[in-house]
């Protein structure tokens, strides 16, 4: 096979699988719902649930997070933690995305509405 047509090839496969990303985005991606809770857990156990209507700044474990909710999103605002990961995960809103703060055995999951597992709304 010459180079052109090998070339020509790659971009075709290329072409093809970023069409089918695109497509199981479209398909998958917009079928998650925004969430309507923040469940706390430490080392497991439920320990606090907020909802996501009502702004507010939460203590956590004793003091080691702070968890803010404003405008239906919540993210970790301060981290006692040495690489304050949790804080960088971000804001999250959609049912079940999860902060995690390993150091502090902590975990902030969303909950509500409908999440889409392996496919299936459930």
């Amino acid at each position: 096979m010459d180079k052109r047509k090998r070339l020509r090839m790659d971009i075709l496969l290329i072409a093809l699988l970023l069409a089918a990303t695109g497509v199981l985005y479209l398909a998958f991606g917009r079928t998650v719902e925004t969430g309507t809770s923040a469940v706390v857990r430490i080392e497991g156990t439920v320990v606090a649930r907020y909802s996501l209507l009502e702004d507010g700044v939460y203590p956590l474990n004793g003091g080691t997070n702070i968890l803010e909710i404003r405008d239906g999103v919540a993210w970790m605002r301060e981290a006692d933690c040495p690489d304050h990961i949790c804080m960088q995960q971000g804001k999250i809103n959609k049912t079940g995305q999860v902060i995690t703060c390993l150091p502090n055995l902590l975990t902030v999951t969303i909950e509500g509405g409908e999440q889409l597992v392996d496919g299936v709304v459930g």
